[in-house]
């Protein structure tokens, strides 16, 4: 069944160089590119994402939007609509300490060829100030490996500070707090 005319809960923000849209059912096969890619999962879980993981991911993200008013983005360059990657924010009631629960998360993922242009950054900052004006700046969290030193400077960039070191699944693992 196509979907794609069908009108869509998720704000549309647009940033100097990015779109953030609410995912469609043709972005599959870029998600898929990207989770099933070694390069992308090896701070985030180590191991590449089956299609099955990202179709239920792609729904998940749509479940976020319907229940809870926010959720994730799908990201693409404004100057050529390319697939960049996800941000946003979700409850995804990790077992973890210290609890997260009722407590926005942010995540941000991007394809390889889009790593170090700041494009990470720039759509965080955008997600964040939506979520902000939406809430009057409310706490939001978020959890990083500490070897992922890209995404902890993407986190100071937006205002993270390290809350705690803890375990999630077994690894090292940073809560961070703005």
């Amino acid at each position: 069944m196509d979907r794609s005319d069908a009108p869509s809960p998720v704000p549309t923000l647009t940033t100097e160089r990015l779109v953030l849209r609410g995912h469609r059912l043709d972005d599959f096969d870029d998600a898929y590119a990207l989770w099933s890619d070694p390069a992308v999962v090896r701070h985030i879980g180590g191991h590449p994402h089956s299609r099955e993981d990202v179709w239920a991911r792609i729904l998940r993200y749509a479940g976020h939007w319907l229940h809870l008013g926010f959720g994730y983005w799908a990201m693409t360059e404004r100057a050529t609509g390319r697939f960049v990657g996800e941000v946003g924010l979700a409850f995804f009631r990790r077992e973890i300490t210290p609890s997260l629960e009722g407590i926005p998360e942010s995540g941000w993922v991007l394809a390889p060829w889009a790593h170090g242009r700041g494009l990470a950054t720039e759509a965080v900052v955008a997600a964040l100030a939506w979520h902000d004006a939406r809430t009057g700046h409310g706490r939001t969290v978020c959890i990083i490996e500490p070897e992922n030193v890209a995404s902890v400077r993407v986190a100071a960039k937006c205002g993270y500070r390290e809350l705690a070191r803890t375990t999630y699944k077994g690894e090292p693992t940073v809560v961070f707090e703005r």
